[in-house]
């Protein structure tokens, strides 16, 4: 389904404890398709209880890159996605971007 130039990586967070996510998952999670030749996210779900929101937040990262951290997705979260697990989410992306450059450190230099 993905080329072999594709790595998978997560990105978790915790959220607040009324949450349902936080109910049904223990914590919030993005698991994220990333092109490691361009850095590009092809592919991205969510530990989300609602279809909808992964929807969503594939709309906010899908063709972005994960070579670093950009504070316009950070902004396009905090303008636009008002779910209760909002803070998660950035949590979250941060997490992800720090695996990613752990990873193309280690394995693709």
């Amino acid at each position: 389904m993905y080329p072999d130039t594709t790595v998978y990586i997560i990105g978790h967070a915790r959220t607040q404890a009324d949450n349902a996510i936080t109910e049904h998952f223990k914590g919030f999670f993005i698991g994220v398709v990333v092109d490691y030749t361009t850095d590009e996210i092809v592919d991205i779900s969510c530990s989300s209880t609602i279809p909808t929101t992964e929807k969503f937040i594939q709309s906010l990262f899908i063709n972005k890159k994960l070579d670093k951290y950009y504070g316009e997705i950070d902004r396009q979260i905090e303008q636009r996605y008002f779910g209760t697990s909002q803070k998660a989410l950035s949590t979250a992306y941060k997490d992800a971007v720090k695996r990613y450059a752990e990873i193309k450190e280690k394995y693709y230099k």
